[in-house]
Parts: C-alpha cells; sequence; structure tokens
C-alpha cells in the first residue's frame, strides 16, 4: 500500500466510525435500534447522493477490497455471535402457540415471497430462475434474531411468556432459513465445483462430535465454567475464522461456518464465560460492521428510482408486512394466543436489521439479484426494522395474560408494564 491509501483508509474509517456513531446514536434517541441508524450512514456513504461523487471521492476503487475484507472480518464474528445467543433451551420445552408462530411465520412469507419473485422476474431477469425464487422467499421470510432480542430486553419483556415465544418463533425461524439458504448458495454458487458441498456434511459432524467436546473441555472443568483468561478469545477466535474458511472452501458462504461454530460453543453452566466472550467479540465486531454497512451501502443506488422502483418498493413491502405480521399473528392465533399479545408477536417477527442485509449480500454475490433489486430490498430491510418500534408501541401497551399451553414450559405470564 501506498502512503496515500494508508491515509486514505484511516480517514475512511474515521468517517465510517463517526457516521455510524452518529447516526445509531440518533435512531437510539427515537427509540429505534441503532443499526438503523448505521445502515443509513452506509447509503448515505453510497452512489445514492450526488450521482456517487462522494463515494468515488471517498472509496476509490483501490481501497474498496481493503474495506471489504475488514467488513467480511466483521460479519463473520457477527454471525458467530447469532450462533452463540441460540441457545438450545430457547428451543426447547415450548408450546403450542410457538410452534402455530414458527409456522405462520415460515410458511405464510415465504409462500407470498414466492409469487412476489415471479412478479419481480417481469423486470428483474434471472439466470436460474428456481433459485431466485426460493431466495426471494426466504429474503422476506428472516426475522433479525440479535435485533429482536435486544428490543426485547429494552422494552423488559425479555423474561416474559410474550418474550419467550418471540425467542423461540426468531431462533427457529432462522435455523431454517439459514439452512435453506445454504441449500441455496450451494446450487447457486459453487462454480462448477458443486462435489465440494457434499464435504458440509462430513464437517459438520466433525464440528458436532470432535471440535464441541474438545471445547468443552477447554471451558468447563470439573463440571463448571473456567475462568476467562485473554488466551480463551484468541483460541475462539481462530477457531471462527478456520471454520469459515472451511465452508467457503466448500464452495459455500464463509458465514454458515462462522455461524456453526458458534452454535457448538459449550451451553452448560457457561453462561457467564459466553457472555464474556460475546462481549468481547463485540468490541471487535463493533469496530468492523459500521464498515460492512458502508461497503453494503456502495451497492445501493437510489437516486434513478422512477415511478416503476417505487410501485416495485411498496409490492415488496406489502409481501414483507404481510407475510411476516399476518402469517405470525395467523399462526399465534390459532393456538389459542389473545389477539393483542399475537398482534405484538407478529411485529416482532418482521424485524429484519442486519441479517437481512447479509443476506441479501449473498444473493447480490450470486448473480440472483441484480443492484436496483437489491436497493429496494436495503429498503424493505430498513423499514421493516424501523416500524417494530413503533407499532410495538401501539399493539402492546398494557400488561396481557398469556395462557400456557398444557404441559407447557413456557414463562410466567406477561406482567411487563406500558412500553
Amino acid at each position: 500500500m501506498s502512503s496515500h491509501q494508508v491515509q486514505l483508509l484511516f480517514i475512511d474509517l474515521g468517517l465510517i466510525l463517526f457516521l455510524a456513531r452518529g447516526l445509531g446514536h440518533l435512531a437510539a434517541r427515537v427509540n429505534q435500534p441503532a443499526v438503523v441508524g448505521e445502515i443509513v450512514a452506509g447509503v448515505l456513504l453510497g452512489p445514492t447522493l450526488f450521482n456517487g461523487a462522494i463515494s468515488d471521492l471517498l472509496f476509490p476503487g483501490d481501497i474498496r477490497p481493503l474495506l471489504t475484507g475488514m467488513a467480511d472480518v466483521g460479519v463473520a464474528l457477527f454471525m458467530f455471535a447469532v450462533g452463540l445467543e441460540l441457545d438450545g433451551a430457547t428451543l426447547r420445552g415450548r408450546s403450542r402457540v410457538t410452534g402455530g408462530a414458527i409456522l405462520g411465520s415460515t410458511i405464510a412469507p415465504f409462500l407470498l415471497g414466492i409469487g412476489l419473485a415471479f412478479y419481480l422476474l417481469r423486470t428483474h431477469e434471472s439466470q436460474d430462475t428456481a433459485a431466485f425464487v426460493v431466495f426471494i422467499g426466504l429474503s422476506v421470510s428472516v426475522t433479525a434474531f440479535p435485533v429482536l432480542a435486544r428490543i426485547l430486553t429494552e422494552r423488559g419483556i425479555s423474561k416474559t411468556a410474550l418474550g419467550g415465544i418471540a425467542l423461540a418463533t426468531a431462533a427457529s425461524v432462522d435455523v431454517v432459513a439459514w439452512t435453506a439458504l445454504a441449500a441455496v448458495q450451494a446450487s447457486a454458487g459453487g462454480g462448477g465445483e458443486h462435489w465440494r458441498v457434499a464435504l458440509a456434511f462430513p464437517f459438520i459432524l466433525v464440528m458436532m462430535y470432535v471440535v464441541r467436546p474438545l471445547l468443552r473441555a477447554v471451558f468447563v472443568k470439573d463440571g463448571k465454567a473456567v475462568a476467562f483468561a485473554p488466551w480463551h478469545l484468541a483460541l475462539v477466535l481462530i477457531g471462527v475464522l478456520l471454520s469459515a474458511a472451511a465452508t467457503e472452501a466448500m464452495g459455500m458462504h464463509f458465514i454458515f461456518g462462522a455461524f456453526l461454530f458458534g452454535t457448538i460453543m459449550p451451553r452448560e453452566r457457561t453462561l457467564a464465560l459466553r457472555n464474556e466472550i460475546h462481549d468481547r467479540t463485540g468490541q471487535v465486531t463493533s469496530l468492523l460492521l459500521p464498515v460492512y454497512f458502508v461497503v453494503a451501502g456502495l451497492k445501493v443506488d437510489l437516486s434513478s428510482m422512477g415511478s416503476s422502483d417505487f410501485l416495485e418498493l411498496g409490492v415488496i413491502l406489502l409481501v414483507a408486512v404481510a407475510g411476516k405480521f399476518g402469517g405470525t399473528y395467523v399462526g399465534a392465533r390459532s393456538q389459542g394466543l389473545p389477539s393483542r399479545p399475537a398482534a405484538a408477536l407478529g411485529v416482532l417477527m418482521n424485524t429484519r436489521g442486519l441479517t437481512e442485509l447479509v443476506i441479501l449480500g449473498i444473493g447480490l454475490q450470486l448473480g440472483l439479484l441484480d443492484t436496483g433489486l437489491y436497493s429496494l430490498m436495503v429498503v424493505m430491510a430498513v423499514v421493516t426494522t424501523a416500524m417494530t418500534g413503533p407499532l410495538l408501541s401501539r399493539v402492546y401497551r398494557k400488561p396481557v395474560e398469556v395462557p400456557r399451553a398444557p404441559q407447557s414450559a413456557e414463562p410466567e405470564p406477561v406482567t411487563s408494564s406500558s412500553t
């Protein structure tokens, strides 16, 4: 790197952090998740404003690969954190209400997404129609589990029955979505070497039955979690990066390897240790994820949107919101959940956040999305995430008694006060 490139890289990083933190703080001041402001910061630094003059000046072609590499590391650590937060106890012991919500939150948006895909094919051609259709279905079916968990915590309802149902539903939906996305990526990608994807199955077995016991031997002694040491963080980072590299080598995206490594971290009696690891990796992620928002924003161009684009955006938003909210609401109501908490659950499942951006980035990389459609889908991710807080305040203001299903292991009924 030349001296000029080093200077520009440092200036870019400083500007990215300044805008991301500033707009993230403003978003939080108006009761929005900080990620909404950070995504907007990335879009503002892209080609949408001034016909790309700002982005070309600040992020020339020789700097963008460096930023992309840093962004990839940030996304890998983010996906590790998502896997780390998926506690098996969250998925077990839930009532039939959760089962109904999971089915509704998965099937309805996916089916509507398939219909949306055929509508979009009129103006957005794809060389792999089947993969495009499935991908669009998945892209409107996902829920941002990390963002949802933080919204529940901030509003004091994470330990209530509604919070437990929401967490279990979001976690299950995301596991299904990531698994299906891996299959789509393996089918559409691979560069003609699809046989490499067959290595994924033995790789998962090795991670589950070899690496996981080794991690448990390191982090759990005499039935208790060991005290956190700096070398533990180094071990985790090495594991995340190697696992990510392994899935990338198999023709799958590196995020699947990072996510898998998070899921195999020891769970028994290690809550405090996992929280420490999460916080330490989060410090690195807080630096690198804003870079990812800018890298994603550099591919978003809304400057030339016409009436047809606004119509497509309206249809995308309608399908995304109706599928997640309507499907979740009907699924929860069918199992006896009262209307108001069912509506609140539908609102929560409509949260997409950074998880959606990661999925859209994969679609763009695979050639399933063109720049125009990618831009519209990013706007959908921002809007659906931003609308969660205000809608939740309207539909969930007073304590609600959420009935237990027979022989369920639900948390206590909702007793939180107005949000």
